[in-house]
């Protein structure tokens, strides 16, 4: 075991982190109250190549590593998390499936713009009743000539205005289940593709998320994503992956509340002293520190694994149920340090703990994490 970082790991991380700090930090509180999606910083991170860092340089990526790009995401979700959910969708959830899955004639007509930053992409996933049971598919694409017909409802997709491309997931065959499940890649502008409004959100709220509506959307056959009922397969593979993506926002949202208490706690004074010296302060800040580096580890672990082509589901599922718990923990307690000044916005804490809690519900739930986890150990 290295745990030590490369030369290009920590240029990478450090940049990631003088990005958060003077593009992302000013105007965040402001973005967060009008929910107003970073538009001009998300075109900056395309620029500076956080948008499709694992991307094989041939089309257009950084063809950097998971443990790259995890970095990159804690640092950015210290500041921002909306900001860092654009980039995780796009890198984890868009650009890597399509890199792995799509043919030829996709990645040059989408994927090079979408790992440039060119354009943005969404994954259409989640449904009104299909969540957490993803087999529960309504959408549905029934083949005709030369296109299917795409019909149906999709919840709360992120990037879901902004994005030029989508990956939707919809049921062709309902006799075979899972099994007749497709990916097809959606453009923005295709007749009967209608975006809902926007949600009203706890957190994460510069995010855009909204339903879209499919009313006989005519897709070209050449828009499917592998061969006829991948769909399921797909949208799992990719959402394994993704789920590293997200305990590494965790992980960032823990670590950012972290920083905030612990300098807070050498300037605040109470009883004559900083209350850094108070043992009930201190004790806190241990606790927090040490969830936060025992997440880091399980992160770092699931993006090696990944990286070794190991198996990383079980990896995946442990990084993002512990990050996202430690995430919650460690907001909650970075409020409490900050007592009554903790519940202001100027101090930022509160909007890391209303972001936090997102971690714990999209690309799988808590939950599902515990069942992906349970079959995993049990199957031994």
């Amino acid at each position: 075991m290295d745990f030590n970082l490369t030369e290009e790991h920590i240029m990478i991380r450090d940049a990631a982190r003088d990005f958060a700090k003077n593009e992302l930090l000013p105007g965040v509180i402001e973005r967060d109250e009008k929910q107003e999606f970073p538009k001009e910083q998300i075109k900056k991170m395309g620029e500076l190549g956080f948008l499709g860092m694992m991307v094989s340089p041939e089309y257009g990526g950084g063809g950097m590593d998971t443990v790259a790009y995890v970095l990159a995401m804690e640092e950015i979700s210290k500041i921002d998390a909306s900001a860092s959910v654009v980039m995780s969708v796009n890198n984890s959830l868009v650009c890597w499936g399509l890199e792995k899955f799509g043919n030829e004639e996709q990645k040059q007509k989408y994927l090079i713009k979408l790992a440039t930053g060119e354009s943005i992409g969404a994954f259409c996933l989640s449904e009104p009743e299909a969540g957490s049971d993803a087999t529960s598919q309504r959408t549905t694409a029934i083949e005709k000539d030369d296109h299917y017909l795409l019909n149906g409802t999709k919840n709360w997709i992120t990037n879901g205005s902004i994005a030029d491309f989508y990956i939707v997931i919809a049921q062709t065959d309902k006799e075979k289940k899972h099994k007749g499940i497709n990916a097809f890649i959606v453009e923005k502008g295709m007749e009967g593709f209608e975006i809902g409004p926007k949600e009203q959100k706890l957190g994460i709220r510069g995010s855009d998320t909204h339903s879209l509506n499919f009313n006989d959307v005519k897709v070209p056959k050449e828009n499917r994503i592998g061969e006829d009922g991948f769909g399921f397969k797909f949208a799992m593979k990719t959402l394994s992956g993704g789920r590293i993506g997200i305990a590494a926002q965790a992980l960032g949202i823990a670590a950012g509340a972290y920083e905030l208490a612990k300098e807070y706690s050498k300037v605040r004074k109470a009883f004559g002293t900083e209350i850094m010296n108070h043992q009930a302060i201190a004790f806190k800040l241990a606790d927090m520190h040490t969830s936060i580096e025992a997440a880091r580890h399980l992160v770092m672990k699931a993006a090696c694994d990944k990286d070794n082509g190991e198996n990383y589901d079980l990896s995946g599922a442990m990084a993002k149920l512990f990050a996202s718990k430690t995430a919650m923990d460690v907001t909650v307690e970075a409020v409490q340090v900050h007592g009554g000044n903790g519940y202001v916005k100027e101090y930022h804490v509160e909007r890391l703990m209303r972001d936090a809690k997102i971690t714990q519900i999209y690309e799988g739930t808590s939950e599902i994490q515990k069942i992906v986890i349970s079959r995993s150990i049990l199957r031994d």
